[in-house]
């Protein structure tokens, strides 16, 4: 019996390290005028293109019947599940979760299955993820994996700077009028992720105050709270990024490393953005 660690494709985890960790994912999909898409199934640069000439598709949260199946084939062979998925302030799938799990145990009485809501997204869920499949690798007790994973998310921050509003607005991230008001003075804003929702954390002129910003923030949180791993998420924005990984580097030694943002959080965000993700011990 093992217990099995289910996230789904905002989580943006490395396909190495989901196949080392034996994490599943359950993929969202985007939605263009006349074809639909599995996140895990569309390569970024292609899903970034073509939403440049086709216009910013929709998306829509995992079959219920793909989240049945996959939790049931788990349970099935005696094995538990512990379910981390992105805010349930974004989408249905966490609530989808709920459901199914809460009808998978009446079948399975004798099995556990926690459904967590990371109250976020991209590595900011993959570090919960993550976190949870670190430890039943272990064999830690299941009850320590959901407090331990339930710990990280509480201890994780997600700031992120987007080249353009339009994106979020359209989405219904941000209302209209912040979208204008931004445009017309020029600000660059630094958003983040609280309690689910995208919130702007700072309101700056240029891009490189927004990154200094950025930075001096993680930096306050490594002092008060010794910051553990920390991901450099982009938008078509290689160069960027690496360039603000050598920079992180020569202020904090932890593990640094480059993750492209995927589809269906990049429709709402926008190809330009670059931002960080991080814990804390």
């Amino acid at each position: 019996m093992s217990t099995i660690i289910i996230t789904d494709s905002t989580s943006y985890i490395n396909p190495k390290l989901t196949s080392k960790y034996d994490v599943r994912i359950a993929s969202l999909y985007v939605n263009f005028k006349h074809e639909e898409f599995k996140e895990t199934d569309i390569k970024n640069e292609k899903f970034y293109s073509k939403m440049e000439k086709e216009g910013i598709p929709t998306s829509s949260q995992p079959p219920v019947g793909m989240i049945y199946s996959m939790m049931e084939e788990e349970l099935r062979k005696g094995n538990d599940i512990i379910g981390v998925f992105l805010s349930s302030k974004f989408s249905g799938t966490y609530q989808s979760a709920q459901m199914v799990a809460a009808e998978l145990l009446e079948k399975y009485p004798d099995r556990k299955v926690a459904i967590l809501d990371s109250r976020s997204n991209s590595m900011q869920l993959g570090f919960a993820a993550l976190t949870a499949a670190k430890l039943a690798r272990n064999n830690v007790d299941f009850e320590e994996i959901v407090k331990a994973t339930e710990n990280n998310i509480e201890r994780s921050r997600f700031l992120f700077i987007p080249e353009t509003l339009k994106y979020l607005e359209k989405g219904g991230r941000i209302g209209k009028a912040g979208a204008l008001l931004g445009s017309v003075l020029k600000i660059t804003p630094i958003l983040t992720v609280e309690k689910g929702m995208t919130e702007v954390y700072k309101n700056v002129r240029t891009k490189k105050r927004a990154l200094d910003t950025m930075i001096a923030k993680m930096m306050e949180d490594h002092q008060a709270y010794n910051v553990q791993e920390i991901a450099i998420h982009h938008i078509d924005r290689e160069d960027e990024a690496i360039a603000l990984k050598e920079r992180i580097q020569e202020l904090i030694n932890v593990n640094v490393f480059i993750s492209s943002i995927g589809p269906v959080i990049g429709l709402h965000v926008g190809p330009g953005a670059i931002g960080i993700v991080y814990y804390t011990a």
